[in-house]
């Protein structure tokens, strides 16, 4: 979000589902069904604060992350009708085949201008958005 704030013309951020783990085509389902009533980021916003209580590895419990999601705005009942007409499989199999042509292995990980950064960490991330927005603006 910071990074979005310093530079609102010149960055723009790419969200790939990396549905590495179970149940992650059911969250990513809840995420396009959020989409679709207009509260995609307050309910994205709230499913990665909430991760570790909902997402536990080899055990996800997807109640919790409809509950966490009604919290943050999803009429639920609504958004389990409409995943009748989202076709999640499809927009999963799109970012699995960005995930291995880009050899991602992880989450996070964050590409500037198709350039993986290889090491995490805010201060990296800022940096290497700094340095080429410098390089484009020199240019």
């Amino acid at each position: 979000k910071e990074v979005l704030n310093r530079y609102p013309d010149d960055v723009r951020l790419v969200l790939r589902y990396a549905p590495f783990h179970q149940g992650s085509d059911e969250a990513v389902g809840i995420i396009e069904a959020a989409r679709l009533q207009n509260v995609f980021v307050p309910v994205l916003e709230a499913l990665l604060e909430k991760q570790p209580q909902w997402a536990v590895h080899g055990a996800p419990n997807l109640n919790l992350a409809w509950n966490i999601a009604a919290q943050a705005g999803l009429n639920v009942e609504k958004a389990k009708k409409d995943l009748a007409t989202i076709n999640v499989s499809s927009i999963l199999e799109q970012d699995v085949a960005d995930i291995r042509t880009n050899n991602v292995n992880g989450t996070p990980t964050f590409f500037i201008n198709g350039t993986r950064l290889t090491s995490l960490g805010q201060k990296q991330l800022n940096d290497a958005v700094d340095n080429q927005i410098a390089l484009i603006q020199s240019r």
